[in-house]
């Protein structure tokens, strides 16, 4: 049976990623792969993680921009000297802000409340926090988002983030908490530390609803 899937804010994490793909059974060309953006972070070492999300996009998952994507078109704009390669930038060209998968939504950050979301700026798809996060009004879809570590959010750190028609699943892999891999078909997390000490490890499986 075909599943969806989303991982948020892997920040360099491409080794946490490729695990909880595996531990999950993620079968390409079946399974919906949705990858919420902030591939990288500011470190350049962090950066050969775009190598991995083209094999994933190429092998049929989907992708939307998150901030820091955004900043790296930028600078790549004005910089020619960046170590990256052009197929990395075309990849990063054509990814889009926001995928629609059935009732969900997927963006890194979230939507502006009250705006539709063909009026929605880049600035705010992925960008946005508490207007979003802290609002409660009802939305048509659910959306599925990261850039906020859930910590910020009141949620336990590294545990999922829920609220009205809201699910948040950056649950701050860069801040070494963990990395989440969330089976929205079945209600399951995958997860793993991205603490110095146990990076990668302590995986856990879990449900929810």
């Amino acid at each position: 049976m075909s599943r969806i899937l989303a991982i948020s804010d892997i920040h360099g994490h491409a080794d946490g990623a490729r695990l909880l793909l595996r531990k999950a059974g993620y079968v390409p060309g079946q399974d919906e792969l949705v990858l919420l953006g902030d591939f990288i972070d500011w470190d350049r070492g962090t950066w050969p993680a775009l190598r991995y999300v083209g094999e994933l996009v190429r092998g049929g998952a989907r992708a939307t921009l998150g901030n820091m994507e955004r900043w790296l078109l930028s600078a790549a704009d004005t910089d020619e000297g960046l170590p990256l390669e052009s197929r990395e930038l075309a990849l990063l060209r054509d990814t889009p802000l926001y995928v629609r998968l059935g009732s969900f939504l997927f963006v890194h950050a979230g939507i502006r409340p009250g705006i539709p979301l063909e009026r929605q700026t880049a600035a705010d798809l992925t960008g946005i926090r508490r207007e979003f996060w802290g609002d409660e009004a009802p939305l048509p879809y659910t959306v599925v988002f990261g850039h906020t570590p859930t910590f910020k959010m009141g949620a336990e750190p590294g545990e999922l983030w829920f609220g009205r028609d809201r699910i948040g699943i950056d649950t701050g892999a860069k801040h070494g908490c963990r990395l989440t891999l969330v089976d929205l078909t079945n209600r399951l997390s995958y997860s793993c530390s991205t603490g110095a000490a146990e990076r990668y490890s302590d995986f856990r499986q879990s449900s929810w609803g």
